[in-house]
């Protein structure tokens, strides 16, 4: 049975007298099948039109319940700009309402904002060039901010229903929204807002759909802050927390802790690839060269896949992952050398142009140099002789043993 307006208003009024803040959100979805109901009652609402159902429920949900079917109306005319903008003003009603109640309303909070979010994001995308690009996102931002010094600020007695259990999907939102805009500077006020309150609940307290959001953007953040140690600890955590059905997920973490557990020495496995083949084509052809020692076969690799790797940001760690292949094709010519301990420099200088880096002795001499200096083998250069003095044990220490790699980067 189709539902009309004045049951959707009379549900929401229980939901609001029960505290149902689960239903309450289900009532408030864009997505949930009441909104075609509505959308068929009212074939071109307007405000002046909707104004007579003014009353019909407690204030404000009498007007959040008017905006509720303006925004159906035009996300089912696909008229997004118009819909972002009605939902802000159903946002704006909702938090007024929400600063002078308590935590059973934070999964309307969740719903209200993911969809304030969501069609910001399509607004934007079918933005015509006659405004500033991302406008409605960075508005979502500065709105759903607003949440949440709504959440942190909450003095409630009781931690069971404070709204401070909301906070971490707050931010987790503001920083999807400042990712996408490309303003991740202003995270940093954010960030020092939680630091700066001690009352906070641990975070493993919070659902696990909020702590793999949060980790994932502080490990983004410290990345390309080339924190790589946090950026790696965040990420681990994020990946092994995320639902193991959350493929997607699982491959926009993998994305970048691959490389970073590159730079350690670990390498993907070939069943965790496996199920991953957009991961599988990146990364692979690194894999393989490193594991050969191929500097040819890595350069053509970096070139091949270098728009892909700029546009994620991560080309310069990829790059730096070159060292590992050198590391590789310096020891394979220990190997073939029989393991001796006393080696020239002259046949690391040669290997290097077989791989397909034509460079002089005195630039093979300093890359020797270089891999004793970051720990990727032990021993001494003695320069008036041209040779390498190489440790009798532990040669080529494992790459996950060297003492703190990244801060060799």
């Amino acid at each position: 049975m189709p539902v009309t307006f004045a049951q959707y208003a009379q549900r929401v009024a229980v939901a609001l007298r029960d505290e149902d803040g689960t239903d309450l959100a289900h009532l408030i979805r864009l997505t949930s099948p009441h909104a075609k109901d509505l959308v068929k009652e009212f074939r071109n609402p307007t405000r002046q039109s909707l104004a007579r159902y003014e009353g019909i429920i407690e204030s404000p949900w009498d007007e959040i319940v008017i905006q509720y079917v303006l925004v159906t109306s035009h996300v089912a005319k696909k008229r997004s700009k118009e819909a972002f903008h009605e939902h802000t003003q159903l946002v704006n009603l909702f938090l007024r309402y929400l600063s002078s109640h308590n935590g059973w309303t934070l999964p309307t909070m969740f719903i209200i904002l993911s969809n304030l979010r969501d069609l910001a994001f399509d607004a934007d995308v079918h933005t015509s060039g006659d405004g500033p690009k991302d406008a409605c996102m960075e508005e979502a931002a500065r709105i759903i901010s607003k949440a949440f010094s709504i959440c942190i600020t909450d003095r409630s007695t009781s931690i069971d229903m404070s709204r401070k259990w909301g906070i971490y999907f707050v931010v987790g939102l503001i920083l999807k929204s400042y990712f996408r805009i490309r303003r991740i500077s202003l995270s940093k006020n954010i960030l020092r807002a939680l630091d700066a309150t001690p009352d906070l609940p641990p975070l493993s307290a919070y659902p696990k759909s909020h702590q793999v959001t949060y980790r994932y953007y502080i490990g983004m953040l410290s990345f390309l802050n080339e924190d790589y140690a946090k950026s790696e600890q965040e990420l681990t955590l994020a990946f092994y927390t995320c639902h193991i059905g959350a493929k997607n997920n699982q491959e926009r973490i993998l994305t970048y802790l691959i490389p970073l557990r590159l730079l350690r020495g670990h390498l993907p496995s070939r069943e965790l690839l496996d199920r991953f083949p957009n991961l599988d084509e990146l990364y692979t052809p690194f894999i393989n060269t490193i594991r050969k020692g191929d500097i040819k076969g890595f350069d053509a690799t970096l070139d091949k896949w270098e728009r892909r790797l700029v546009d994620l940001n991560l080309w310069l760690t990829l790059e730096k992952a070159r060292e590992i292949c050198i590391r590789c094709l310096f020891r394979r010519v220990w190997i073939v050398s029989e393991k001796s301990n006393r080696m020239p420099i002259s046949l690391f200088h040669c290997a290097l142009r077989i791989a397909g880096m034509d460079v002089p002795p005195e630039e093979a001499e300093c890359l020797v140099a270089n891999m004793i200096y970051k720990g990727y083998m032990r021993g001494y250069i003695s320069h008036e002789r041209q040779m390498v003095v190489l440790a009798n044990t532990n040669t080529f220490p494992r790459l996950v043993d060297r003492p703190t790699p990244f801060a060799l980067y």
